[in-house]
């Protein structure tokens, strides 16, 4: 390592001396040897850094840029992904100052790619937003339609399924224009493949087939395309599946084990998937030969572990947690439950991990139960936001990117016209030409100090919504750890130094002791539970759902200091309905104590759930000052109230009459 290093520095140094066309050529040669495949990749970065750090030395940035790209090119062999995206942005930089935008779009892509790697998905899509529309102005389709499958492909890890399916459909028009080769028929395949599965997570199970099964008439066309075909008929499968024909879809599936031998040697993971696909479907079609669905499963299961493939054991373990909720047989169910919880957990699964939490919550009884109930649903209610957040942003960041171009160019042309109409002004008007100059420069001087402040302005904007969320969370652990600390952690403390001097007493007295100290401990359990409770909404399945509901407004109405009357018929089965219509039902009568308690001035409440025509009635009244309601429609409670019905398909109507007390009515289906 050492003479190979001493070695380099003797080739830079000697370089120094040499003549500028003797550079020039020196760096060339440099260059055609970092690209030749008949040598190592260290010597191939080893001359790349030699031209490089000679190009520096010639002042000129053509030859520099030339170097910094097979620098570039030398680390992508290598995998040093960092050094690759470093080397890109060099050249980005110098591309555009030579105004080279062939090389400005290559570096741009370059960056791009190196984020779509690392997963970095916001800054990926910034960059590929970027060298589109260098592609565009290029007319190059080959390069454009590349970009758009990337798009699509982060657009649906996003879950912006609309903005994902629009692009992929661009590019495959695209690439239905341009030459049929082995790469542009993979990538075919790819965008139909992907707007197969957007269509199935859309649950648009006709339209996702005929996307898979275009998918596979292009894999039937490719030389090498035998894997893609192999993958396209187990997604076609599982549509089939989706659709309840469970006989074409075990057809599909059975297909794919004779095959084995074929992809076994380059996707072992594959094997396994197949047949628990199989057992899991015989399942449920209703099949009764379940020693042999077990005997797929539990082979399934083995090779994945064995191959280290948590996602198919994950696959596994789940489909193995019903088969055995199938069979009734509790134990093992919920032992591969609480393997597919920590599977899911680990490699951030959330969709099975919610579908485990469900599992768990009807295998676990008591408060073990509810426990993962109420994680399903504060998990649930996380990802929706994630996912409201998330459904603009791109189109956000192509805006703001747009924005930011244009304005660019308006100050360049703002500048180049200020340029000209003061030599034309010196030119016009000689006498005067101090004054006009100053002029020209005060007026640069204060647009820049403009665009400064309103740059400063953006940069706060974007900063003060981060900043309230780090407050808020802040303050809720600076809370938490003081009731822990100060309250819990203090009593546990001097309860068990009270215990310890006990062990050596005897008698009633100390008896008598003891069980104080087992009270205070008692006390103590009551106190984690109240902070527990703090953290977590009490929501459960079932016919609870009336004494959740019921402790909500009491624990409500005397924090407000109101009198209530609740009033609800035995005749609802919330085992019955759905999730979501309790959550909403429990946030809307929620929503309207607040509302009431904050604007109503009321002293006493009536609510009352009744079952009317297969329709839930859902009254909240008072007897405050009441509201002007054509008047109050934009308020934020309001909106809450009308969004949560209207997601139900329900109806709500505000009644208010000043001085008299306000009544919302609301109506919801209680079984479709």
């Amino acid at each position: 390592m050492l003479k190979s290093l001493f070695f380099y520095l003797i080739l830079v140094i000697s370089f120094h001396g040499l003549s500028a066309q003797t550079k020039v050529d020196s760096i060339s040669n440099l260059i055609q040897k970092s690209k030749n495949n008949n040598i190592s990749p260290k010597e191939r970065l080893d001359n790349a850094q030699i031209a490089f750090e000679l190009a520096n030395t010639t002042n000129n940035d053509s030859i520099v840029l030339e170097s910094s790209r097979a620098v570039a090119s030398a680390y992508f062999v290598l995998e040093d992904y960092e050094n690759y995206k470093k080397h890109s942005e060099i050249n980005l930089e110098l591309s555009t100052k030579l105004k080279d935008s062939v090389v400005m779009a290559i570096a741009t892509q370059n960056i791009a790619q190196y984020y779509y790697l690392e997963s970095e998905n916001d800054s990926a899509y910034y960059y590929y937003s970027k060298v589109l529309k260098l592609y565009n102005s290029q007319n190059n389709l080959d390069s454009k339609a590349l970009v758009l499958l990337n798009i699509a492909d982060i657009q649906e890890t996003e879950k912006d399924y609309i903005g994902s399916e629009e692009n992929a459909v661009k590019a495959i028009k695209i690439y239905q224009s341009l030459p049929v080769t082995e790469v542009n028929l993979d990538r075919l395949w790819s965008l139909n493949n992907l707007i197969g599965i957007i269509s199935l997570k859309l649950k648009n199970y006709d339209k996702s087939l005929d996307y898979h099964n275009q998918a596979l008439e292009i894999s039937e066309r490719m030389e090498y395309g035998d894997y893609n075909r192999y993958l396209s008929i187990n997604n076609i499968a599982f549509i089939y599946r989706k659709k309840e024909n469970y006989n074409k879809a075990l057809e599909l599936y059975q297909s794919l084990v004779s095959l084995k031998q074929e992809y076994d040697d380059y996707d072992p993971t594959f094997y396994p998937l197949i047949i628990d696909n199989i057992a899991y479907t015989k399942l449920l079609a209703g099949h009764t030969d379940y020693n042999n669905m077990l005997t797929m499963f539990n082979e399934a299961y083995a090779i994945s572990d064995s191959l280290e493939d948590d996602i198919t054991k994950l696959a596994v373990s789940i489909d193995l947690t019903k088969f055995y909720l199938h069979q009734q047989d509790k134990d093992l169910a919920t032992n591969y439950g609480l393997k597919s919880y920590d599977l899911a957990k680990k490699i951030s699964s959330n969709d099975i991990l919610l579908e485990s939490m469900i599992l768990l919550s009807k295998l676990k009884e008591g408060e073990e139960g509810k426990r993962y109930l109420n994680e399903h649903i504060k998990l649930s209610d996380s990802l929706l936001n994630v996912e409201r957040n998330k459904r603009n942003k791109y189109a956000r960041i192509e805006l703001e990117t747009d924005e930011l171009e244009a304005e660019n160019v308006r100050i360049s042309q703002q500048r180049l016209w200020l340029t000209a109409l003061s030599i034309s002004l010196l030119i016009a008007v000689a006498l005067v030409y101090v004054v006009i100059t100053q002029r020209a420069k005060n007026k640069e001087l204060r647009f820049v100090q403009d665009q400064q402040k309103a740059n400063e302005e953006i940069y706060n904007l974007m900063l003060s919504q981060q900043d309230k969320v780090d407050e808020a969370r802040a303050n809720e652990k600076k809370r938490i750890s003081q009731e822990l600390h100060d309250g819990v952690l203090g009593r546990l403390f001097g309860t068990r130094l009270s215990l310890d001097s006990l062990n050596f007493s005897e008698g009633k007295d100390a008896i008598k002791s003891r069980m104080q100290y087992i009270d205070e401990l008692k006390t103590i359990e009551q106190d984690i539970r109240k902070i527990s409770h703090d953290l977590n909404t009490d929501f459960v399945a079932g016919s609870g759902f009336m004494d959740i509901l019921s402790e909500l407004i009491e624990k409500q109405t005397k924090a407000y200091q109101l009198t209530y009357d609740f009033d609800y018929t035995d005749d609802i089965n919330w085992e019955l309905i759905p999730n979501k219509t309790k959550i909403n039902v429990y946030r809307v009568v929620q929503e309207s104590m607040q509302n009431i308690y904050k604007h109503a001035q009321a002293s006493h409440i009536k609510i009352s759930i009744k079952l009317k025509n297969n329709v839930i009635c859902l009254g909240v009244s008072d007897n405050g000052i009441g509201f002007d309601v054509q008047k109050s429609r934009k308020g934020i409670g309001l909106k809450n109230i009308n969004s949560r019905v209207d997601e139900l398909e329900g109806d709500v109507v505000f009644s208010s009459e000043l001085n008299k007390g306000t009544t919302v009515d609301i109506k919801i289906p209680y079984l479709s």
